[in-house]
């Protein structure tokens, strides 16, 4: 049987279901149902209906869906017990912060290593985290195989670090460098984080009379 392709559109809907449901979860909630879900996610109950029915089928009519159930069924399909290992490339301002207040276990990722040219970071460790130098990126990627790199570097050594990465076997990329990157190899992803879009999309509607 050939997979059903899942749209762009669902798969960046999926975390916001998982956000929601783990916040009800931690209340104490037990379950909900597709009308009460879509009044605090501002979406139809049908659109969840239809985005759920992408991966089987969830809940009951009359009882709504199993809050614990449901949040641990898409904390699955989104492969947070999957165990990925993670690696910060980059260890500036942003790079920091990220290490020093990003939950990356909670969310299924796995980080024990970060790199960066520095002589005065190299040898550092932040939470735990130590910062090696770019020098032991192939020894550190042919042992550990890390499959996810977040990239916190210079625009101009984004692309040429990503292909070097990319040839080490790396295959996703949390991408905060404002350069859109791009690969000919098939199995590899790039979510890449521009938070001037963000602030522009504000600036938008904040701007209508």
């Amino acid at each position: 049987m050939k997979k059903q392709k899942i749209s762009d559109a669902v798969i960046h809907r999926l975390p916001r279901y998982y956000r929601y449901l783990d916040d009800l979860y931690n209340k104490g909630v037990v379950r909900i149902s597709s009308n009460s879900l879509g009044a605090k996610m501002d979406i139809t109950a049908s659109q969840i209906r239809q985005d759920l029915s992408c991966f089987g089928e969830f809940g009951q009519q009359g009882y709504g869906y199993n809050v614990a159930e449901l949040r641990a069924e898409i904390g699955h399909i989104l492969g947070i017990d999957s165990g990925h290992r993670i690696i910060v490339v980059g260890v500036g301002h942003l790079g920091h912060a990220l290490l020093q207040n990003f939950d990356f276990e909670k969310v299924g990722f796995r980080i024990d290593s970060a790199f960066d040219v520095s002589p005065a970071l190299i040898g550092t460790e932040i939470r735990g985290v130590t910062v090696h130098s770019m020098d032991e990126l192939e020894d550190y990627v042919a042992s550990y195989h890390p499959n996810v790199a977040v990239l916190t570097v210079p625009q101009s050594v984004a692309q040429p670090l990503a292909d070097r990465l990319i040839g080490l076997g790396v295959r996703g990329f949390w991408n905060f460098t404002n350069v859109e990157l791009s690969t000919k190899e098939d199995g590899v992803f790039f979510e890449d984080i521009h938070f001037v879009d963000t602030l522009l999309t504000l600036s938008y509607r904040i701007s209508q009379p």
